[in-house]
């Protein structure tokens, strides 16, 4: 019997507007292996790399085909939580804000809905900023992965 297992994906972005840099993790669970993504951005916002650690583990499962496999993503980000639930009014105003400007990360909201399309994806929200306890935290351990970015960039510029 060949059964799809699911694939589980913590993700958290940061952003520090005072250094103008944002950092984004995500950890990905497949099968039996664990596997950390990261990377950070000059000149962006927090939306834009909660967005983009979705979008990266997305992205890396498409590129090693396990994109069909049902993906649990857990994000503490109601903005990216929410996204399905908005999508219908997202694509019926032309993903315009009601002054007729884009919405912000327009290319990244339709990047996620290109996903949506294509792949089961399931979102769960999670608490942010939990604290430690006995129970391993993968969301905990993104959100750390994500200011450790940060906190490193802000060494290196002094």
């Amino acid at each position: 019997m060949n059964r799809k297992k699911s694939i589980a994906v913590y993700t958290d972005g940061s952003c520090d507007p005072l250094h103008r840099i944002g950092s984004w993790a995500a950890i990905l669970l497949i099968d039996d292996q664990k596997l950390v993504l990261k990377g950070k951005e000059p000149d962006t916002t927090h939306q834009r790399m909660e967005l983009t650690a979705v979008l990266s583990a997305l992205e890396y499962l498409e590129k090693n085909e396990l994109s069909a496999q049902p993906i649990h993503i857990y994000a503490d980000s109601q903005y990216v939580i929410n996204l399905p639930k908005r999508r219908a009014k997202l694509e019926r105003n032309s993903f315009l804000t009601n002054g007729g400007q884009p919405i912000r990360n327009a290319d990244l909201v339709k990047n996620l809905i290109r996903y949506l399309d294509n792949s089961v994806i399931e979102f769960i929200k999670v608490a942010a900023h939990q604290k430690i306890s006995a129970v391993e935290n993968l969301n905990r351990e993104a959100d750390k992965l994500a200011r450790s970015i940060i906190r490193e960039h802000g060494r290196t510029e002094n």
